[in-house]
């Protein structure tokens, strides 16, 4: 899965290296860039007007890279405009990176910062419980959901707290991407992991159709290049194998007809493309921009 992976991995490093495999591998930072270039400044337009603060919730904002960048926009769309840019992060590692990240960079003087080391769900309880239920002109979910377990319910909670022109943004793996494809069918021979369930926008979106929220979906093609994962004993190819199928050297430990039948799959065109010799994951991202 892109960005933020679930895992049974007892060896944190190796899972660590199996994600930066997959962001080497993969044109997932390409897309988030070309979406936040291109299309987020449409999204972010009106959220700020006639305010004098402009409000910005990030959930699971991990080590802040994408959140100061959309920082960054706002900025530009919104000059001289205070910003009140509030974290909800679980790990107490990420939001120590964002702390260091945000401490090396400059022209962020009207922002002003604070980080909750809690989940999703844990920050919902904490807000309802104490009546805090301020509102907020832009609250984003950056490949976050998978970690949630009820989504309906937390979709409802922060659509209720979008102020007047506020947006909520949702990226997660699309629904017609090859992940999509790959859990359906192979799910339940994979190690599962409880904390994280299998989810695409296109569940996502089948959510807020129920709840009668309004919502605009778009898709951007990602892929990631898995050729390495047909040569027998090719390391960066073993690692692959890890991060598709969210389990620790797979590769050598996984029932041979398992394996046999999802390197078959792999290859097809409704799993991949075959290009310049390669054989390329669809890896594709959806952005889900959520009306107050």
């Amino acid at each position: 899965m892109a960005s933020s992976m679930r895992s049974l991995f007892s060896d944190h490093s190796r899972y660590v290296e199996s994600f930066r495999r997959f962001l080497d591998n993969s044109t997932e930072h390409q897309c988030m860039q070309e979406f936040l270039d291109k299309k987020l400044p449409g999204i972010i337009a009106r959220i700020g007007d006639k305010k004098s603060e402009i409000k910005i919730l990030s959930i699971g904002g991990g080590a802040g890279e994408i959140d100061l960048q959309i920082l960054t926009k706002v900025q530009d769309q919104f000059p001289g405009v205070h910003i009140n840019n509030e974290v909800v992060e679980p790990s107490a590692e990420q939001i120590a990176k964002y702390k260091e990240f945000v401490a090396k960079s400059s022209n962020l003087e009207n922002i002003k910062f604070a980080w909750h080391k809690e989940t999703s769900s844990e920050y919902q309880n904490r807000v309802m419980e104490n009546r805090e239920l301020q509102k907020w002109d832009f609250i984003h979910m950056i490949q976050m959901l998978y970690y949630v377990k009820d989504i309906p319910a937390t979709l409802k909670f922060f659509h209720s707290l979008l102020s007047t022109n506020a947006k909520l943004l949702i990226v997660l793996v699309s629904g017609i991407s090859a992940w999509d494809k790959l859990w359906r069918k192979y799910g339940s021979r994979l190690p599962r992991d409880d904390l994280c369930q299998y989810i695409t926008s296109t569940d996502v979106t089948q959510m807020l159709d129920k709840l009668e929220i309004k919502y605009e979906c778009s898709h951007l093609l990602s892929t990631m290049d898995i050729s390495d994962c047909f040569i027998d004993g090719n390391e960066n190819g073993d690692l692959l194998w890890d991060f598709l199928t969210e389990t620790c050297n797979f590769s050598t430990t996984a029932p041979p007809d398992l394996k046999a039948e999802i390197v078959k799959d792999l290859q097809e065109p409704e799993f991949s493309v075959k290009k310049d010799g390669k054989v390329l994951f669809n890896n594709s991202l959806s952005f889900i921009v959520v009306e107050a």
